[in-house]
């Protein structure tokens, strides 16, 4: 990774500015984490270098923390580095072993405060309420605290988990505390983002059910201030693989010689490529491979790692097709745009579990773009706002009209599958980072209260 010089300190006594104008800091569970959002804070931080910020960080967790924590990750060294200009900031952890907790979130807050108080405009958004927005929030009461030059703009972005995962169980327990702390932690930011429309129904919902026990008035505050930003995707990244984006990616040299590489043809496996866990349909995928006809003419790749792996590699080991699924768990950045685009058909099956919803689908537009054979998905959550018509739906947690689907794609001929390829790429390019970029950061500077009737 290439790391970018630390700005010019500010001296109050000389009044001296620092030699950098403007600066973006993306607080975030950043690369080697398999995660969605990972990548976004690296599209937002690459566009924001051409976007005239030219000190763009992303702080996050030291890697020893995020293998300790159990996050599926990437293999390290297929890690792809950063452009010029972003550094990564890993803070390390503050206190020793008697600090049984929160070393490494108060390394975090207390570079923040750094970064907050040397004197430099600056914009941050925190990818992840939990707990980076509180980070965010407790770092920049501490600046201000210190009576420095503080200037500094904040964004805060919700993903589903957030909500599913913290609000909800805390409302399910009777915390309500604990909930009200999310909420309005949230509410505190310049600027509240949800991913998906379908996101901010959750946020308001979960906020109207802290309402109704604690007589407070979330629920009217997040209606008028949370405004939907879609997740910002490298779209160059994938519809290059097809020589002119008009041709059938999966004949690209470069992408035949990826899948040759891991012994596949391409155009004939079913990929699923995303986290091993019981919300993503993995399940379901494997039982409806093995009843189709389509496992006698493309094999099962399951690309990923999470907690389900052991498990899911048994039930593959159980069918009569055991022979013909493959199971990758060191896919790389750039190999997973080879095998999405040298796919037959793409699957994520994903349901609805009480600590997770697919409030939006990064990886279904990343196949969209990449090309190759279709998406065949479920409509939960944010997933019918990430595809559009474009995509085979079914019922989730159904592996029977799963199976349906799969043989439906055996029996598409080429003009099919290229009229699909090409509408599929059409709708996903409006997630292109730059496109998501620039309305984001539209409103940047604004007055809070201006942003009422925005998004």
């Amino acid at each position: 990774m290439t790391l970018a010089p630390p700005a010019d300190p500010f001296d109050p006594m000389l009044g001296r500015p620092p030699s950098r104008s403007k600066r973006l800091v993306i607080v975030v569970r950043a690369d080697p984490v398999i995660c969605g959002h990972s990548g976004e804070a690296r599209n937002l931080a690459e566009v924001a270098r051409t976007r005239g910020y030219d000190d763009v960080r992303i702080v996050t967790w030291p890697i020893d923390a995020l293998e300790a924590s159990g996050l599926p990750l990437k293999p390290l060294d297929r890690v792809l580095p950063y452009s010029p200009g972003i550094e990564v900031e890993r803070p390390a952890p503050v206190g020793d072993y008697k600090v049984p907790d929160g070393r490494h979130a108060a390394g975090i807050v207390g570079r923040l405060v750094e970064l907050f108080t040397d004197g430099v405009p600056t914009v941050v958004l925190s990818l992840y309420l939990m707990p980076h927005a509180m980070l965010v929030q407790e770092a920049l009461r501490v600046a201000h605290a210190t009576g420095l030059p503080v200037d500094v703009e904040t964004m805060a972005e919700a993903v589903g988990s957030d909500i599913t995962n913290v609000v909800r169980s805390c409302l399910d327990e009777e915390r309500f505390g604990a909930a009200a702390h999310v909420i309005a932690t949230f509410l505190a930011h310049d600027h509240c983002l949800a991913v998906s429309a379908y996101t901010k129904e959750l946020i308001v919902d979960a906020a109207r059910a802290v309402d109704a026990v604690s007589g407070t008035s979330f629920a009217e505050r997040c209606e008028r201030q949370v405004r939907i930003s879609y997740p910002a995707i490298d779209a160059r990244a994938f519809t290059d693989l097809s020589a002119d984006h008009a041709g059938r990616a999966e004949r690209s040299p470069v992408v035949r010689r990826a899948v040759a590489a891991r012994g596949l043809e391409t155009g004939r496996y079913v990929l699923f490529l995303s986290r091993l866990t019981d919300a993503k349909g993995v399940h379901d995928l494997i039982d409806a491979y093995a009843a189709s006809a389509i496992a006698e003419t493309h094999r099962l790749v399951v690309a990923g790692t999470g907690p389900k792996a052991d498990e899911l590699r048994a039930r593959a080991a159980a069918t009569a097709v055991a022979d013909r699924i493959d199971f990758f768990d060191d896919v790389g950045d750039e190999e997973k745009r080879s095998l999405m685009a040298g796919s037959g058909a793409y699957v994520l099956a994903s349901k609805p579990r009480p600590e997770f919803v697919e409030t939006f689908g990064i990886a279904l537009v990343e196949k969209m773009l990449a090309g190759g054979g279709p998406v065949i998905t479920t409509p939960t959550g944010g997933i019918p706002e990430a595809v559009g018509d474009t995509a085979l739906v079914v019922p989730p947690a159904d592996p029977v009209a799963l199976t349906r689907a799969l043989d439906r794609v055996a029996e598409m001929d080429e003009d099919e599958l290229a009229e699909r390829e090409l509408a599929a790429r059409a709708y996903a390019l409006q997630f292109d980072r730059g496109q998501v970029f620039d309305a984001l950061f539209a409103t940047v500077g604004a007055p809070t209260s201006a942003l009422a009737d925005v998004g």
